[in-house]
C-alpha cells in the first residue's frame, strides 16, 4: 500500500503489524492458543461434521503434494 499526502503517518500494513504484535504481547502464548481454539470451534460448528471433515481431507492432499514434491527434487 502507498502512502498519500495528508493520509496519516503510517500504512494500512504498517498499522496491522503494530496492532498484531500489541495483541502477541497482550495475550502471550496461552492467550493464543485459547484463541486458536475458539476459532476452530467456531469453524467446526459453521461447516459441520461433513464440511470439517472435507476441509482436512484437502489440507493432507496439499501435505500428500508438498511430500512428493520434496523427494522428486533430491
Amino acid at each position: 500500500m502507498t502512502r498519500q499526502k495528508g493520509q496519516g503517518d503510517m500504512s494500512v500494513r504498517e498499522a496491522g503489524r503494530l496492532g498484531g504484535e500489541a495483541r502477541k504481547e497482550e495475550l502471550g502464548p496461552e492467550g493464543y492458543s485459547k484463541l486458536g481454539k475458539q476459532g476452530g470451534e467456531a469453524r467446526k460448528q459453521e461447516l459441520g461434521h461433513a464440511g470439517y471433515a472435507e476441509l482436512g481431507h484437502k489440507g493432507g492432499q496439499r501435505v500428500r503434494e508438498l511430500i512428493d514434491k520434496g523427494r522428486s527434487a533430491e
